[in-house]
């Protein structure tokens, strides 16, 4: 009996909501999703799959951006209080946060893996027109202060878990190989290479990711083949001078606040390059403790993006000098800390081609655009080129929905049915690459 995908996306439609507002009602931060992963994994061992956890599921030395020791320890914490087993929490402590599950048929066919990012954004949710705000006025909102899900990861972690359920229903109709990456700390580029690294990518012939939003579309508008992933830094930078009064004795202090600002100035200024597009923004700058006091100390995080690894490395070595000089101008201290790196990537042509035939009896996808720049940088580019670098194919997708209002904002929201279409665009890809 064939499988009609249809009636099993619309079977599951529901739970499909159900997880991504739990998801985004309860939002974590990359390396600290302990009760993201619980719940995902959760799911996944009802459904029966051998499950990698921890430092099983990534290179723990490979990780980049993990928060300190209390930063940790907090969410730790936190998620026990709210109901997350010891003996979960004992695999996943220190922020071996993710999981990943592998699904053999024990029939020969294609090893197809997928990835699915799960953190959030240190965004405070919409607080001021909650008439408008869909995830409010449906009372699945962030509880949590300065966290959100303002980029659509809630929705991809449901989709994978969809996917895995589908898998488990009709393993006994497919052949092959599967394996589901359920990715923490994509935000800030800092995860997927450590997954990369344990080798779950090695011998895969076919990686399929996505995402959903991007662009402004209809429901029903899918990218077959996302280009344009740009290269980026992640730097952390703490400028340490001295302290002195401000009105007694000023010409003792060495202010970091000044050195610090002087810098997030100056690295704007920095000459765009000829041979592609190029970014820079400083995201915080936190320093001083009292209008009369020198500030000893100032807090500075910022990134840089490239149209290739070479323009991005261009940007981050004028970023540093511009931050050495600086510091050295006001006589303080800097220590530059690179916490997430991302690189360039894009998906191989033909797969219009192949998403117009896999999905030509689907009712949900109404159209399909051949490609579409990211303009942004994605963690999946480790993943793809790992792949692609193998022999393998690979290739982003990017699914349509109206939006409330850009990603990273704090009114971001999308059209829950985008859930059902990329579901049916992962298994009706999954049936033709079969």
């Amino acid at each position: 009996m064939a499988i009609d995908v249809s009636d099993f996306v619309s079977s599951i439609s529901d739970s499909l909501i159900s997880w991504r507002r739990h998801l985004h009602k309860f939002p974590e931060l990359g390396w600290t999703e302990y009760e993201t992963t619980y719940l995902i994994a959760k799911e996944l061992d009802k459904l029966g799959y051998p499950l990698s956890l921890g430092k099983d599921a990534l290179v723990s030395e490979e990780r980049m951006g993990v928060p300190n020791h209390d930063v940790l320890r907090n969410a730790e914490n936190k998620a026990l209080q709210n109901g997350v087993p010891a003996e979960w929490m004992s695999k996943m402590k220190g922020g071996h946060t993710g999981v990943v599950a592998r699904l053999d048929t024990g029939r020969p066919g294609k090893h197809i893996a997928l990835r699915f990012d799960i953190d959030a954004l240190p965004i405070l949710e919409n607080k001021w027109s909650s008439k408008d705000h869909f995830p409010t006025i449906h009372g699945f909102s962030s509880q949590w202060p300065n966290v959100m899900h303002a980029c659509g990861h809630d929705g991809h972690a449901a989709i994978g878990l969809g996917l895995a359920t589908f898998l488990s229903t009709y393993q006994e109709k497919l052949s092959g190989t599967f394996t589901l990456l359920f990715q923490p700390a994509e935000e800030g580029s800092r995860g997927a290479k450590s997954m990369v690294s344990k080798g779950w990518l090695d011998d895969v012939d076919v990686f399929l990711s996505g995402h959903i939003g991007i662009a402004p579309m209809q429901i029903g508008e899918v990218v077959a083949s996302a280009h344009g992933f740009l290269a980026t830094s992640k730097l952390d930078v703490l400028f340490n001078g001295k302290s002195a009064h401000a009105g007694v004795e000023p010409q003792e202090g060495r202010n970091a606040l000044l050195a610090a600002a002087s810098a997030s100035i100056h690295l704007h200024a920095i000459p765009r390059h000829s041979g592609g597009e190029t970014r820079i923004n400083v995201g915080t700058l936190q320093a001083g403790s009292g209008r009369n006091v020198i500030p000893d100390h100032a807090a500075m995080s910022l990134e840089t993006r490239g149209e290739t690894s070479i323009l991005n490395q261009y940007m981050e070595d004028e970023a540093t000098k511009i931050i050495q000089h600086s510091a050295a101008i006001y006589g303080v201290d800097c220590d530059i800390q690179l916490v997430g790196k991302g690189i360039e990537a894009s998906s191989e042509q033909g797969w219009k081609e192949f998403l117009d035939d896999a999905t030509k009896s689907s009712k949900r996808v109404k159209k399909v655009t051949e490609t579409l720049p990211l303009k942004a940088s994605e963690d999946a580019a480790y993943m793809l080129n790992h792949v692609r670098d193998r022999g393998g194919k690979a290739t982003y997708f990017i699914f349509g929905t109206p939006l409330a209002a850009g990603h990273h904002h704090p009114l971001f929201d999308y059209d829950e049915k985008v859930l059902d279409v990329a579901l049916d665009v992962y298994i009706s890809s999954i049936l033709s690459l079969s």
